[in-house]
């Protein structure tokens, strides 16, 4: 897909985000973003949505076995999480001379 026509999200790899539906639903415990995947509108979260995964033996496991890791989520299914209030938030973004920037609507500060 063309730049141009690429989607935008208020999310990024390293915020923190919490859960507001699905299995892992938790509003009050936030989780780190691991990976943003905007093409597929899903976000990798670290320690939601564990699936198990058998591995072959190979060169850097001999022995082979089951992992547990995590598999992306929908983007829709978290919301921001804002610090300052401890609660999840919606964002605005607003220009400056730098770029974009994200704004809470409830607090009203900067998300960084």
């Amino acid at each position: 897909m063309k730049k141009r026509f690429q989607p935008k999200f208020n999310i990024k790899k390293g915020d923190n985000v919490v859960v507001i539906s699905g299995e892992d639903k938790d509003r009050s415990k936030p989780r780190k973003v691991l990976a943003v995947y905007p093409q597929k509108s899903r976000v990798l979260i670290e320690g939601v949505n564990m699936v198990t995964k058998h591995l072959k033996p190979n060169a850097q496991n001999p022995q082979g076995g089951i992992v547990q890791e995590e598999a992306a989520i929908h983007i829709s299914n978290v919301m921001l999480w804002d610090a300052k209030t401890k609660a999840p938030v919606r964002i605005k973004r607003e220009r400056n001379e730098n770029g974009f920037v994200r704004i809470s609507k409830k607090s009203g500060e900067v998300i960084k």
